[in-house]
């Protein structure tokens, strides 16, 4: 499940978030209760580095 990033625009309180894709977004605030609570665009926590994977890269044996 994806971690998505959450702010309120009302008083500022951030809050990472464990939800499934299709729960619907929260809309509010854990902290004052306002209806200001939006997803940030957040930038991926991973990188794919290098010339990739290959069947034979992880092949034992013969």
């Amino acid at each position: 499940m994806p971690i998505y990033a959450y702010r309120c625009g009302a008083c500022g309180h951030a809050k990472d978030v464990l939800q499934k894709m299709s729960d619907a977004p929260l809309t509010t605030c854990p902290a004052c209760g306002a209806e200001a609570f939006s997803k940030q665009v957040t930038a991926a926590g991973f990188q794919l580095k290098g010339s990739g994977w290959y069947a034979t890269d992880f092949r034992g044996g013969s």
